[in-house]
């Protein structure tokens, strides 16, 4: 660990069983052991705060992967997980939970060291939502059930259905919210007798590690959870057309999804895909102005705007638009920008310099193609990767950084003068992730939720998150869905039983 990082940790208290984690060897998970990785490679952990190094990863090679696979469908074929009574496995989950409860500070801060969100963010959103979303599914594991048929064709039949475990899930990681997207794949596939392989982000692997030590603690039995970290070009790539593993869930960028999909599709196999995003956002006239003002900056700006459904293009109609600009500069002003863990953070670094430069270069686009820079803009000097909340003003539909996603702390912002015109400029984008509406006026809210094209839909609000919810999107934002009992639907098979009768 570089000096620089410890001189970073003394300065904010940094719990000692966080010190002892980073500073011990870091290892794979397979099958209940803690393995270096086959190829002896590792690739340095960096602090996005201060740039500096704070430990280092395994980097898992083919082998590694198979390895990990075998375990998984060991333990699925002949083991005991998918055997256990239900109960058993709510309780195993529930403890599991009730251990990330215990742990929350030192994964909050081993998040916020290991990506450089808001400490403060990590514990409230990310840590609570891990043990939310497992207490959640470990409650379903007692509640999965067939059905019963009474056939219609001649004879005698009992006719049922049953549903059981697809087999061995692998799932695909982001670096953007870790170990909380983590728990959003994993926590189903356990409570319905699946076994999983999860390959963490190479950027964000810390926190999925320091789980699986508490997975074993936990008492789930070896092989039901495995982490291979590494390269998603090597083990990611691999994981799509790996004929040990039944399911894939993927998050992550559209372009890299497309050929997740593609190469899971090839080999049959069963594939979930949670995708970019590039959220519209529709205030109207009779909004509470400064409300909604706070609300679109908070949706936007939190954890620095990497969130695949922030609400990144806000169209306001035009008699309240420049009020709604002034509200917004005045507001975002006063969001902290500092280190992750600093408990008073808002605005964190970036998690990379790759991702600093990127988001940099599409904020000098949005000058180039003539939007109208009104706050922001600017990377900070210094160490770390800061980038200042950004604001553009009367934007068009055709500009690069209303169409891609930035995947940063940036807001493009246009006037409309009716509401079909609102529509429209919503729905031109390849992706359907989310979409916001900020109105009190109900009757012209519920008449608009079904023209948006989007898979989520949050009114006066932005990212509201709950496990009970489904989530995912329409159009290139990818298809199936992570939470909800939905969800249940993508990791099951169902099995038609007919039994002649005599």
């Amino acid at each position: 660990m570089d000096a620089v990082v410890q001189q970073y940790l003394d300065r904010f208290g940094v719990s000692d069983a966080t010190r002892r984690f980073l500073t011990k060897p870091q290892k794979m998970f397979i099958g209940g052991q803690w393995l270096d990785s086959g190829d002896d490679e590792v690739v340095d952990v960096i602090e996005p705060s201060t740039g500096g190094l704070v430990t280092h990863l395994p980097v898992g090679s083919l082998g590694d992967l198979d390895l990990a696979v075998a375990a998984a469908r060991r333990q699925f074929d002949g083991g005991e997980w998918r055997r256990l009574k239900p109960l058993e496995r709510e309780r195993l989950l529930h403890r599991l939970a009730d251990l990330i409860e215990a742990n929350a500070i030192e994964l909050a801060e081993i998040e916020s060291i290991d990506m450089g969100k808001s400490v403060s963010q990590a514990r409230d959103i990310d840590i609570q939502g891990t043990i939310d979303t497992i207490r959640y599914f470990a409650g379903w594991a007692s509640k999965l059930h067939g059905r019963t048929v009474e056939p219609s064709l001649p004879g005698n039949y009992l006719a049922y259905t049953r549903k059981e475990p697809i087999g061995v899930v692998a799932a695909i990681v982001p670096w953007n919210f870790p170990l909380q997207t983590m728990a959003w794949k994993l926590a189903a596939a356990l409570a319905v007798g699946c076994t999983v392989v999860v390959k963490p982000a190479e950027l964000t692997s810390l926190s999925t590690l320091r789980f699986a030590e508490l997975v074993q603690e936990a008492g789930i039995p070896d092989g039901v959870v495995n982490i291979v970290t590494g390269r998603g070009s090597v083990i990611g790539a691999a994981m799509t057309r790996h004929p040990g593993i039944d399911k894939l869930t993927f998050t992550g960028s559209t372009p890299v999804g497309r050929t997740v999909g593609q190469t899971a599709v090839d080999s049959v196999k069963r594939v979930t895909l949670e995708l970019g995003g590039k959220s519209p956002v529709l205030v109207l006239e009779d909004a509470d102005i400064p409300a909604a003002a706070r609300a679109v900056a908070n949706g936007v700006f939190f954890n620095s705007g990497q969130v695949c459904d922030a609400g990144t293009r806000a169209y306001v109609h035009r008699s309240v638009y420049e009020q709604f600009l002034q509200e917004l500069v005045a507001y975002t002003s006063t969001l902290k920008i500092a280190p992750g863990l600093d408990p008073d953070c808002f605005i964190s670094p970036l998690v990379s310099a790759k991702q600093k430069d990127n988001v940099s270069s599409y904020i000098a686009a949005g000058v180039q193609e003539g939007a109208e820079l009104v706050y922001g803009g600017r990377p900070q000097d210094g160490p770390g990767y800061f980038v200042e909340p950004t604001i553009f003003a009367h934007c068009r539909n055709d500009m690069r950084i209303v169409q891609e996603e930035i995947f940063g702390p940036v807001l493009v912002t246009a006037p409309f003068d009716t509401i079909e015109e609102a529509v429209t400029l919503a729905n031109d984008s390849p992706f359907g992730l989310a979409a916001a509406i900020y109105s009190n006026d109900l009757g012209l809210v519920h008449s608009l939720i079904p023209q948006l094209h989007a898979g989520t839909v949050y009114v006066n609000a932005h990212s509201t998150i709950d496990p009970a919810m489904p989530f995912g999107g329409f159009k290139e934002s990818g298809f199936g869905k992570d939470l909800g009992p939905e969800q249940l639907d993508y990791l099951m098979e169902t099995k038609a039983v007919w039994i002649t009768l005599p």
